[in-house]
């Protein structure tokens, strides 16, 4: 399997699947495409028929493309690896959540962009009522993710106890209220200090921080 990502430091699509695939053990090797500094994800995307964008799978001869289409692909492939909850109702609450992040938190997303490297404190930045809602959203869900854990007895540090796609889903999600020092909820926090715990993220900043590539419009995100 080869995996086709783009910067570390900024990616979120890409963050997804390579950190599922490194968490779950599936070997890979990973292929990363600077589009803002060379040609090479257009050159990618031309040969192979797709939307010049990242992530993508390529598994012998199958084009795999979107992180969630990935995520789900994988799931099928690797039925033991219960890369989502083996239960039926953590299952579906992990599904629609991914799928709201999938679609949702625009605001969020827009007016804070993922990037490893920024230290920025909340006070020094502009938190709209919108992204304040997104906020708030994510206070709720992990509620209610709190709540069906209890309910199954489950005291596992993810969302669903053990780490599966619907944390991977929301990984990019961590590193934006860790790097803005946004505050969401007591909940949340708990996961933050667990996926930001994960060797696999720890490898993920590592390599984020040893990139040369800059991107001015994200690292000067969110400031008045």
């Amino acid at each position: 399997m080869e995996l086709v990502i783009a910067y570390k430091n900024y990616s979120s699509w890409s963050l997804r699947p390579w950190l599922l695939m490194r968490v779950a053990g599936i070997d890979f090797n990973e292929r990363l495409l600077p589009f803002a500094h060379n040609n090479d994800l257009k050159d990618f995307a031309a040969q192979h028929d797709l939307p010049a964008r990242v992530p993508v799978l390529l598994d012998q001869k199958r084009v795999i493309w979107d992180s969630l289409a990935i995520a789900e692909y994988l799931a099928e492939q690797f039925p033991e690896r219960a890369l989502w909850p083996t239960d039926v109702t953590l299952r579906a609450l992990a599904r629609s959540a991914s799928a709201e992040m999938h679609s949702g938190f625009m605001a969020l997303r827009q007016t804070f962009p993922m990037n490893c490297r920024v230290q920025k404190q909340a006070a020094a930045l502009v938190i709209t009522d919108a992204v304040q809602r997104d906020l708030n959203r994510l206070a709720a869900l992990w509620a209610r993710f709190a709540a069906a854990k209890a309910d199954h007895k489950d005291e596992g540090a993810f969302l669903c106890g053990a780490f599966s796609i619907v944390d991977a889903m929301y990984a990019p999600v961590m590193w934006r209220v860790r790097g803005y020092g946004l505050t969401v909820s007591d909940e949340y926090a708990a996961w933050s200090e667990a996926m930001y715990a994960l060797p696999a993220m720890q490898e993920w900043l590592a390599a984020a921080q040893a990139e040369t590539w800059s991107m001015p419009q994200y690292d000067q995100a969110g400031e008045q």
